[in-house]
């Protein structure tokens, strides 16, 4: 069994219009933008990063914007809700907050105990907010959120699934254990790690299979402290026969791909070296920062990028 995961790094989502996703993070929910640069893969896009005062690991939410794409559909074989953690109580003040800036999808419920509110995000993305201890985490404090009730981090997330059983086979050998069921959803936790801890299976054994677009989970990934702990994840998960990427330095953390047997594409990212390696902590999220390779080319790729407000 893999002993070096910590819990949830970050989770990255596609988008529609950068503005509307940088306004819906930053203003809606307010977190802190807390780097603005672009895909590896796609320059011409950006890649955004929202999270707490530095971009604690287990706290970042990332998004590709790439403009006028089509919304994805849900169904299974993706990350069917992202799960935001928030003080005790706070649930009230965010329904509120949430109907005066006119977000959709708003409702409660409770599972194992924990009472959740479920929003849409800006392109009709699967959220939650869940009352949930602090854990020695706190908000970021410069937006207009109280600290009462500001977001902590990630809680975790929901996983839809035709059939639970490989991906919870996988998530107990990558260090969680099965904890409780409810309904159709059973609950993995892991111990030891970042206050990031829980993901819940849903199996939706009728349900058509989900395609990505604009709201769609691209990816999710799970910390380990330094690169040294991922390649004793990479070797384990080699071992077990799956075919994993090599070591991709993505400037802010190290990260490994590889994809589950429901179809959902895992990370696995250093909580090293951080956000802070190119920019001091009071300027994060300010200035575009682009990869190496990419420098040269800055006047283009700052031509086709839409200015961001705010």
């Amino acid at each position: 069994m893999i002993k070096e995961i910590k819990g949830l790094h970050h989770v990255t989502s596609m988008a529609g219009d950068a503005n509307t996703n940088n306004t819906f993070f930053t203003k809606t929910l307010g977190l802190r933008r807390v780097k603005k640069t672009v895909n590896f893969d796609a320059p011409e896009v950006y890649h955004l990063y929202y999270g707490d005062e530095v971009g604690t690991p287990g706290s970042v939410m990332t998004a590709f914007p790439f403009g006028q794409m089509p919304r994805g559909r849900r169904g299974t074989g993706e990350v069917g809700v992202t799960e935001f953690a928030v003080p005790k109580g706070a649930l009230p003040y965010w329904s509120a907050r949430f109907t005066e800036h006119g977000v959709t999808g708003l409702g409660t419920d409770t599972f194992l105990g924990e009472n959740r509110l479920t929003f849409d995000g800006p392109d009709g993305d699967g959220f939650a907010l869940v009352e949930s201890e602090a854990q020695g985490r706190t908000p970021w404090t410069q937006a207009d959120v109280p600290e009462d009730a500001g977001v902590l981090g990630f809680r975790g997330a929901r996983f839809q699934l035709r059939d639970a059983d490989a991906t919870g086979e996988l998530l107990t050998f990558m260090g969680y254990q099965k904890d409780t069921r409810e309904g159709d959803t059973t609950r993995y936790v892991i111990e030891g790690g970042n206050a990031a801890d829980t993901i819940d299976l849903q199996e939706m054994p009728s349900s058509a299979a989900a395609t990505q677009g604009a709201g769609s989970v691209h990816h999710i990934a799970f910390a380990v402290e330094d690169r040294a702990a991922q390649l004793e994840v990479r070797r384990a998960l080699m071992d077990t026969g799956y075919q994993v990427t090599p070591v991709i330095d993505r400037d802010y953390f190290w990260a490994i791909y590889f994809r589950t047997p429901g179809g959902i594409l895992f990370e696995i990212a250093t909580n090293e070296p951080g956000f802070d390696r190119d920019e001091d902590t009071a300027n994060l999220g300010q200035t575009l920062k682009l990869p190496t390779r990419y420098e040269p080319q800055r006047a283009q790729i700052e031509g086709l990028l839409p200015t961001i407000f705010g």
